[in-house]
């Protein structure tokens, strides 16, 4: 058998059938192979048949190693098996990933971190396929939180499972039998007023959603996890003032989406819903709204192509949307005071920019490249001189 010890753990990679022929030798070699490490990971990929010989065999080693017996990749068959003798109470048991092939699907959204495609007339996928290859482990959390919004209430998409497309993890969702808003705005942009005040009105809905304490993460952790990587571009006073700004976030028990732009919203039967749920966490509105400033309004006089490639609208379409939406959010008809609140808008904005590209240029040479020119601009043009007016409006009711 073929076997992997990496970072201090043994994986063993099952293979063909164990029974009562070959179970005693099957048995040596696991063993011989284990030693003294107690790390162990049963690969069953390439399981094709296990009797209940070889189920005692993987019961020895649970027992050898005396703690939890991860055993992944199990196909259907194999876990039948695992079921209906009780070894899926016995092991941590995950069951092999469904493979999609998406060649010849449509693409009908784009997002940051992914494509979204068209499977058939009932599902969809998202596929986490930019700036290299996503982690599992990050596309399970937003599996986890898709389906926990979807029980609080929130307008989601029905998320079913985690499959492998090529080289890349994706989400398989229900199918929304219509386009996003983005491409809504783009068919019929003289609606854009229309749709803006339905935008408004569906996120303003979401940020009243409450849920019951430790459900979603909080805002303010996130925002200071990811302002860890900024130590390498600030001063020591500087990351200081950083980490007094974040501890200021409040704590709440409503929902924020983190990325609510119109391009990760769809629209059914003239009803809006949320398709990504990566980084939906409870915290203040304001956050959100800087969001949406950052993507609508900000992306359409700084980086226009941005627009286009991650919400598919074109950046006139998109600043005509983000001042639409801002008015329609605010209910401010008066040009001077909604130039004032996108002002306000523009802080969270700042605020939003200067945590999350320092995390991406940790691991993203694109986004390396902006942090000099984000770190004169924005956070010390900015968010370090206007400190007390963002701690003050970040807890405004």
């Amino acid at each position: 058998m073929k076997t992997l010890n990496e970072n201090g753990t043994l994986t063993i990679f099952l293979e063909g059938r164990i029974d009562t022929n070959n179970a005693a030798a099957t048995e040596a070699e696991i063993f011989a192979a284990v030693g003294d490490m107690t790390n162990v990971v049963i690969d069953a990929e390439d399981l094709e048949y296990i009797s209940s010989a070889g189920l005692r065999v993987l019961m020895k080693l649970r027992k050898s190693i005396k703690k939890p017996l991860p055993m992944i990749n199990v196909s259907r068959d194999i876990y039948e098996i695992l079921e209906t003798t009780g070894f899926t109470e016995l092991l941590e048991v995950s069951r092999a990933m469904r493979r999609l092939d998406i060649s010849g699907c449509e693409q009908i959204a784009a997002g940051g971190q992914g494509k979204i495609y068209r499977i058939n007339d009932e599902t969809i996928v998202k596929v986490f396929c930019n700036n290299g290859i996503i982690p599992l482990s990050y596309v399970k959390e937003e599996l986890d939180a898709a389906k926990a919004a979807f029980v609080a209430g929130v307008p989601t998409a029905i998320s079913f499972d985690t499959v492998k497309c090529g080289d890349y993890y994706g989400i398989v969702y229900e199918m929304i039998d219509s386009v996003t808003l983005s491409k809504a705005v783009v068919e019929e942009p003289e609606r854009i007023g229309e749709f803006a005040k339905k935008y408004a009105a569906f996120i303003k809905d979401f940020q009243n959603i409450h849920v019951p304490a430790g459900k979603f993460r909080q805002a303010r952790d996130s925002y200071k996890q990811r302002s860890q990587a900024l130590r390498e571009w600030l001063t020591e006073d500087e990351f200081a003032v950083m980490q007094e700004i974040i501890d200021s976030i409040p704590e709440t028990d409503t929902l924020i989406h983190g990325d609510p732009h119109s391009g990760n919203i769809m629209i059914k039967d003239g009803e809006l819903m949320f398709i990504d749920m990566t980084e939906v966490c409870c915290g203040p509105a304001c956050l959100d709204n800087g969001a949406i400033f950052r993507d609508l309004v900000s992306a359409a006089q700084n980086t226009p192509e941005a627009c286009e490639q991650n919400m598919g609208l074109p950046a006139p379409l998109s600043a005509k949307l983000g001042q639409a939406f801002f008015a329609a959010y605010s209910g401010l008809s008066d040009p001077a005071k909604l130039g004032e609140y996108m002002k306000m808008q523009g802080l969270f904005c700042a605020l939003n920019i200067g945590t999350v590209i320092g995390a991406y240029a940790a691991v993203n040479e694109t986004a390396r490249r902006k942090m000099p020119s984000i770190v004169d601009n924005i956070i010390r043009g900015v968010l370090i001189p206007q400190k007390d007016t963002i701690k003050y409006l970040l807890n405004a009711k």
